[in-house]
């Protein structure tokens, strides 16, 4: 008996191990496909021609190693149409894994095999009526997903009967498919726009977003269609998922925009008025603003910006500020939105301006930004550490981060202008840098500052274009001009080289001071040299430049042989310049000067200069000669006025949530697959509004207070009961009857009161308890009493007034 439980025992043992190991084996095979990837797209041509063998198996494991391998040849851009019959037949496979393969491969080759895919249309029908939600829902997302113009129509039918599924799920996918149809066949929008009418009025929040994404994409001018959805839309926005919030508030937007009141400022009259439906909409949007997905975030910020009045406006700073510190990607949106509310509303981010400093390892364009963020909130109060801070940006690698470090300068000097001397001496400084980056676009600022010093009327008492007044208010901005002008050869930079060319020729006149020319600055002259010298090899910028400086000096001190030669040698290099601009503007400046050199030189009798000059400009051609009083006001008035700002008005012109704004390009648009244009202008407000009475609906008329009919009920157990819904609502709601009824249906928002209000209940109940009781033999002998009496009650009530009464039951 031993020997027989030992025998026993071991062939059991022996069994045992082999299973183990069988299971091992298996468990390690399918770890090995599921986490070694490299294994699938490194397969052989041998593993790819069993493919088809795999798929026909009879082992739900060889399948699903079959459509992973396939999945990985699509991954890698191979052909697999071939395998397009084998996969169909498991199409309706039990197992949920190896069927979203599937639907998987017929999405990404039923375009490539119209006619294949038609074998799976009567499989996907099928499934639409499976008991499970999740295969009814993938079913309707893969029938959608198809893209045969034959099967338009079978799919909207399966659209229409998923839209009034009971499961939101199904919904859900419903709403999805209606816009892949109407990118597939635009001839059944009519059919759609029922089909979304009955989705808007859905209960669920889960489909309720994608609902509305639906809507806008199909017709995102048919806003009348959210007249008696929109209050329950507000409402439900808390408990719709994250992107669905963002589609929802997006169009809610564009609705208040279009059909609200616009909101009248405290400023405009004694206090403000904001309708209730716009109260309702951001009061519901508000609480999103603690929302964990930034995109929340920024789309209700986005609705306040738009739609709140300015008292409610402070609520955006905050939030806009707690992104930045989400993520990089993050902070570079949220930047572009804070930029923009910054601009029109300082004072929300003002006292918050050290949060927004530029960080060594922050992007380029997120340096650009934050100095321009920056520069929106300079005050009297705080310009001295921004002034410091942008003296340490313009120290930057990046030179587009110096220029804006460096114009910012200039930009403090015109907000502030008591640090305009301040701001002047730190430019004069980084004239002396070795960078050119840094010398250029401290010249560019320079020469606005200049400008706006010599045309102050503090600055100068009389001033004219030509002759300047020797006052130590004046001397200044000219001191600033002379050691730019003696720098000439250190600035290499194009335009900056333009700029000290035109800011010599336009207040370098000196009279009575000059000892080189009479009437000219010392360094004026010397300019138009070194200018000459290197004609040739400037850009078309500075040769247009260099032109007018000759002809400036020449009307200056027209008496000077040396000058008057340096001017036509320029011109006549000028004349065969490859640059048309400039061979114009040659032309131009030799026949203006025609009169004023003919002039000087008859009177002195020389006939060398004048006379070439003379005979070069009139031989052949007639016009009017200009004398000389005439070509200064050509050339010298009207040009004091040129002050170069920073552009900083298209910024206002991209709206928030646009993706122009985020990359700053004014021709981006928008685009579905089918690039067809969305819709992203925000409209106009409307003075008066439509009629609120078009948004009322069933959920804002009074309810009876269930707690008054609780007498007439029975405290038998707890029951329910289906309520009906109303035509077109799906879901059904299931009503609790008995002493299961709420006594108290009120709105508590007060958490004191709230639990005031507990409170006493709860001693209510306990009193209450102790009468029952005490009187509970009475109770159940009057029962069948009272009942009598409440039939015959009520019979009596309906001979008087057969009507619907809602008047408490006696």
């Amino acid at each position: 008996m031993d020997g027989i439980n030992l025998n026993a025992l071991s062939e059991n043992a022996t069994r045992l191990g082999m299973r183990i190991q069988e299971t091992i084996a298996e468990h390690t095979r399918d770890l090995s496909l599921t986490r070694g990837g490299s294994s699938l797209f490194d397969m052989a041509d041998d593993k790819a021609k069993n493919i088809t063998k795999q798929l026909e198996s009879s082992s739900d494991r060889e399948k699903l190693d079959a459509m992973k391998r396939l999945i990985a040849l699509i991954s890698k851009n191979r052909p697999v149409s071939s395998y397009f019959p084998a996969v169909v037949k498991n199409v309706a496979s039990p197992n949920l894994e190896l069927r979203k393969l599937v639907y998987i491969y017929l999405l990404r080759c039923a375009p490539s095999e119209p006619d294949l895919a038609l074998l799976s249309i009567n499989t996907f029908q099928r499934d639409l009526a499976d008991p499970s939600p999740l295969i009814r829902a993938m079913a309707l997302r893969v029938l959608s997903g198809i893209r045969v113009p034959t099967v338009a129509t079978i799919v909207l039918m399966a659209v229409r009967k998923s839209a009034a599924d009971p499961s939101p799920y199904v919904r859900k996918a419903a709403a999805l498919a209606v816009m892949k149809v109407y990118k597939l066949d635009q001839a059944h929008h009519t059919t759609l726009l029922d089909i979304m009418t009955t989705l808007l009025r859905d209960r669920s929040p889960l489909s309720l977003g994608t609902a509305v994404l639906a809507l806008d994409t199909i017709a995102p001018s048919r806003l009348d269609l959210l007249h008696v959805h929109f209050r329950r839309l507000c409402r439900a926005l808390p408990d719709i998922d994250a992107w669905g919030q963002v589609d929802v508030l997006r169009v809610l937007v564009r609705y208040a925009r279009t059909m609200l009141p616009k909101p009248v400022t405290a400023s405009e009259r004694q206090g403000e008025e904001v309708d209730k439906d716009l109260k309702l909409l951001l009061s519901c949007a508000e609480p999103l603003f603690m929302n964990k997905n930034p995109a929340v975030v920024l789309a209700v910020a986005r609705a306040f910006y738009y739609l709140a009045p300015s008292s409610m406006l402070s609520k955006i700073g905050a939030p806009l500020l707690r992104l930045l510190s989400v993520s990089r990607e993050v902070e570079r949106v949220a930047l572009a939105y804070l930029l923009v509310v910054a601009r029109s509303h300082p004072a929300l981010f003002i006292t918050s301006h050290n949060r927004l400093f530029v960080r060594a390892d922050d992007a380029e364009q997120v340096k650009r930004t934050k100095i321009s963020v920056l520069l929106a909130l300079c005050t009297v109060d705080n310009h001295q550490t921004l002034l410091r801070e942008f003296v340490d940006y313009a120290q930057d690698t990046d030179d587009s981060v110096v220029g804006d470090a460096i114009h910012a300068i200039g930009r403090i000097a015109g907000l502030v202008p008591s640090s305009t001397p301040q701001c002047l001496a730190v430019l004069m400084g980084m004239i002396n840098s070795k960078q050119d980056a840094i010398v250029s676009n401290a010249v560019l600022v320079l020469k606005s500052l200049v400008q706006n010093q010599l045309l102050t009327p503090s600055s100068t008492s009389t001033y004219d274009s030509r002759n300047f007044l020797s006052t130590t208010a004046v001397q200044a901005p000219l001191s600033i001009i002379a050691q730019l002008a003696r720098r000439i050869d250190d600035i290499r930079h194009p335009h900056a080289r333009a700029c000290v060319l035109w800011l010599v020729g336009q207040y370098g006149s000196a009279p009575g001071t000059g000892t080189t020319v009479e009437g000219l600055a010392d360094w004026a002259p010397d300019v138009l040299r070194k200018a000459a010298r290197s004609f040739n090899t400037e850009a078309s910028l500075v040769k247009l430049q260099t032109l007018t400086l000759a002809a400036k000096l020449i009307l200056l001190a027209p008496t000077h042989r040396t000058l008057t030669l340096l001017a036509q040698h320029v011109l006549t290099l000028a004349r065969y310049d490859e640059d048309w601009d400039v061979r114009d503007r040659a032309r131009m400046l030799r026949a203006l000067l025609v009169g004023v050199v003919a002039g000087v030189v008859n009177s002195n009798d020389k006939e060398d200069v004048g006379e070439n000059w003379n005979k070069e400009e009139q031989v052949g051609r007639l016009g009017v000669v200009l004398r000389r009083e005439q070509v200064i006001r050509v050339l010298f008035e009207g040009k004091t006025g040129t002050i170069e700002e920073e552009p900083v008005a298209s910024e206002y012109a991209r709206p928030l949530g646009t993706l122009s704004l985020v990359m700053e390009n004014e021709s981006l648009h928008l685009r579905d697959d089918d690039d067809n244009e969305t819709v992203i202008d925000l409209p106009e407000w409307l003075e008066q509004g439509i009629d609120p009475a078009l948004r009322d609906s069933d959920d804002d008329a009074p309810q009876v207070a269930l707690s008054s009919m609780a007498p007439a009920i029975s405290s038998q157990g707890v029951s329910f009961h289906r309520v009906p819904a109303p035509a077109g609502l799906t879901p059904d709601v299931l009503a609790p009857t008995g002493e299961s009824t709420p006594k108290d249906t009120k709105d508590w928002r007060d958490l004191n009161k709230f639990y005031a209000s507990e409170s006493e209940s709860e001693e209510e109940e306990e009193d209450g308890e102790g009468v029952e009781e005490g009187s509970g033999i009475d109770e159940d002998s009057d029962e069948d009493e009272g009942t009598s009496q409440d039939e015959e009650g009520v019979a009596e009530a309906a001979e008087h007034d057969p009507g619907p009464s809602h008047e408490r039951i006696p």
